[in-house]
């Protein structure tokens, strides 16, 4: 069975060992708490898993530990890789970044903009222009998420059953025939606004590849890349791996929580937020990306498509604070850009937590994380399974790794 280990000593890849026994004190106070159920870290440097630690549980009630080949699910950590299955097409000669959603999913044509009001009094005006495929990698399309409450547009979302993104029951493009019918909140390529837009690109690679995506990516991204666990869904033997999932309760400790689906195929396969893996599983994902798109022999991707990932696409080098819709407009988005999929840093003075230039990466709902720092040539992760409301823990992540780095 492949699982993630621990292959040079910290010291020998210009780590600290003491600032990492600081990053396993911190966490694993978290967990004394009960705060977290149970966390992995991983820290890789040169393509070397440096630091590897498990602790606490991954099913408190059954008393189960947190191992190396635990199955997490990584919600929206799903999207950097449906980004990556986007852009194997792309060099397939099969899209381009520019083509209109329409082109592959006509309900998508002629888009409106919502111009003001709500409810049966909203006025919308027809989009200047398509929804682009550029749109969704970005979150630059208009689209949103019902759970904001923040704007009329999302309101419209709730009324149409999108209150967890999928109409109850439907499939992939059963759902797009709802989205399609919601007004954009904005002109597309005018704000960032995180939204439904993977989903929308997950049916896109169905419509273009002719495959169902948890094929795609198991033909494309995860056999290739030597990935076994990954997939949007788990089956028997896998089962017991799986971790529960958490949510935080109002008193800051955790309660056992329904989770995804995932024992036995969906019906709506998610792009954006469906995958479950293990950490060896993911350090695989994140090592190609570090080597520029080729791992252990296996050219996956361009190293110029690579690039393209994890620029700033964000116009005139804006951040996620200043482009962002309103509800996006907080300290944690200041000196952040956005690639496609992945968050990218591009002013280390101005980010909440220490960071390097061009480190880029994700979040996932259930408190994942994931980093390529290319100056430094690390790669990091870490997974848990709490649905947060208060609890913060990827700044303190993010300052606990830059310490340990010595060069």
């Amino acid at each position: 069975m492949a699982q993630l280990r621990q292959e040079v000593d910290p010291s020998e890849v210009g780590l600290d060992v003491k600032a990492l026994d600081r990053l396993d004190q911190h966490f694993a106070h978290y967990v004394d708490e009960g705060r977290l159920p149970g966390y992995l870290v991983a820290v890789a440097r040169g393509g070397r898993v440096a630091h590897l630690t498990a602790q606490g549980h991954r099913d408190r009630a059954a008393g189960l530990p947190v191992e190396a080949d635990t199955i997490w699910r990584i919600y929206s950590m799903t999207k950097p890789v449906t980004a990556v299955a986007v852009l194997l097409l792309m060099e397939d000669g099969l899209l381009s970044l520019d083509d209109p959603v329409d082109r592959f999913l006509p309900e998508f044509a002629s888009p409106r903009v919502h111009v003001s009001g709500s409810g049966d009094d909203m006025v919308t005006r027809p989009a200047d222009g398509p929804i682009r495929i550029r749109h969704l990698l970005t979150h630059t399309a208009g689209l949103t998420f019902a759970f904001y409450h923040t704007h009329p547009v999302d309101a419209r979302y709730r009324e149409a059953g999108l209150e967890f993104s999928v109409p109850a029951g439907a499939d992939l493009a059963e759902t797009m025939a709802v989205y399609a019918r919601m007004p954009l909140q904005f002109e597309p390529g005018t704000q960032w606004n995180y939204s439904v837009g993977f989903n929308v690109l997950s049916r896109v690679i169905e419509v273009v590849s002719g495959q169902r995506l948890d094929e795609f990516f198991a033909d494309r991204i995860f056999r290739p890349l030597g990935m076994p666990d990954a997939g949007l869904h788990i089956v028997p033997e896998q089962a017991d791996r799986l971790s529960e999932l958490y949510g935080e309760t109002e008193g800051g400790g955790i309660e056992a929580i329904p989770g995804l689906p995932l024992r036995g195929r969906p019906r709506f396969l998610s792009g954006s937020g469906g995958l479950a893996a293990t950490a060896y599983d993911y350090h695989r994902f994140a090592e190609m990306l570090r080597r520029g798109g080729e791992l252990d022999g296996v050219r996956l991707l361009s190293a110029a498509s690579v690039r393209l990932l994890a620029g700033n696409h964000l116009p005139g080098g804006a951040d996620l604070r200043t482009f962002g819709a309103p509800v996006h407009r907080e300290p944690g988005n200041d000196g952040l850009g956005f690639g496609l999929g992945v968050s990218v840093v591009i002013d280390p003075d101005r980010t909440l937590a220490p960071s390097s230039a061009g480190t880029y990466g994700w979040t996932g709902a259930a408190t994942t994380a994931f980093w390529v720092d290319p100056a430094h040539d690390l790669t990091v992760q870490f997974h848990t399974q709490v649905r947060p409301k208060t609890l913060k823990v990827f700044p303190e992540l993010r300052r606990l790794v830059h310490e340990s780095i010595l060069d």
